[in-house]
């Protein structure tokens, strides 16, 4: 019975620290992209063809973008993202494609992000001392009103 428990536990132990994989984003596969020709399709006929981008750019004659992302959680771990995919299809003046691009993990560079804290003028007095002080700028005549 003991040993029934034990093997229970250990099953359980290694089913815990297996590694957990999510995907995120859609990337269109090459048979849908060969659907659509360069200098001819436009952002309307993408849209139908392959579907709503991820994201787009911010200006009108900006291009579509479709991410894709497969992190892997693994125990006590910080996540890590094992693969990512980038498709950028550009258009020109004209809203017509002119341009397709993949581009992989490997492609990309990494941006650490910093943290800014904005100083305030008054960072002397703490919260208590500054509601302290306010009590002894108002006359026994406002409280009356």
């Amino acid at each position: 019975m003991v040993r029934k428990f034990a093997a229970i536990f250990c099953v359980l132990i290694l089913a815990g620290c297996s590694s957990v994989y999510r995907n995120h984003g859609y990337v269109p596969n090459d048979e849908d992209l060969s659907q659509i020709v360069v200098g001819v399709d436009t952002r309307d006929t993408v849209a139908d063809v392959v579907g709503s981008p991820s994201a787009g750019g911010v200006l009108d004659s900006s291009g579509y973008y479709y991410i894709s992302s497969r992190v892997r959680h693994f125990a006590y771990r910080r996540p890590e993202v094992v693969n990512r995919e980038v498709l950028a299809i550009s258009f020109d003046e004209a809203g017509v494609v002119s341009n397709i691009e993949r581009f992989g993990l490997e492609d990309g560079q990494v941006v650490p992000i910093t943290r800014r804290v904005t100083e305030t003028g008054d960072t002397s007095n703490a919260f208590l001392q500054q509601l302290l002080r306010s009590l002894g700028n108002f006359a026994a005549d406002d409280l009356l009103e």
